[in-house]
């Protein structure tokens, strides 16, 4: 087989290129940016990553950290143990158990069409999702399991617009005297 054209062609310096500059560039794409700004600030560079997550308390190698026994063939076999960590950093274990124990927000919501598809249903029908699935605003078929599970979903997701609603729909009786 003949070789192409160009692997016979002869390298040149490109003397246009700033050596610097590419040298920089390939030293970032090496190196990611780390999200985390406690670690980023306790990361050094000049150590090894399992040097640096071990100064902070955080772990390489799960296998090795929590190390699992298996019974060998000749009964069971040595617990290996982990190895003996010395934080230096532990500020940077403590804010991510820190972070972690804030309850999550619950970013899930429905869409405006959907709202007042349940609304015009809880409105019309109030429980009675037989009917729901009658109505003539189902335009999707929905079946009244699907029409209940698409109501609880608006409960959860908007409980407060939820109780709101509920609330408007009961007029309070009228007093008499």
């Amino acid at each position: 087989m003949a070789n192409t054209k160009r692997s016979n062609k002869r390298k040149k310096f490109d003397y246009n290129k700033d050596r610097k500059n590419l040298k920089s560039r390939s030293i970032k794409k090496a190196n990611p940016r780390i999200e985390m700004k406690d670690i980023r600030n306790a990361w050094d560079q000049r150590k090894s990553t399992s040097t640096n997550l071990r100064e902070m308390g955080l772990s390489f190698d799960p296998n090795r950290s929590l190390p699992i026994k298996k019974d060998g063939f000749f009964g069971p076999r040595k617990e290996t143990k982990a190895p003996v960590n010395i934080v230096t950093k532990p500020y940077v274990v403590n804010r991510l158990e820190q972070e972690a124990s804030l309850p999550g927000k619950d970013t899930k919501t429905l869409s405006s069409d959907l709202v007042e598809y349940v609304q015009h249903m809880i409105r019309e029908h109030k429980d009675n999702y037989k009917a729901m699935a009658r109505d003539e605003k189902n335009y999707y078929q929905d079946t009244p399991k699907q029409i209940k599970r698409k109501i609880n979903e608006y409960k959860r997701c908007h409980s407060a617009h939820y109780d709101s609603f509920i609330s408007s729909l009961v007029s309070p009786e009228p007093t008499i005297q």
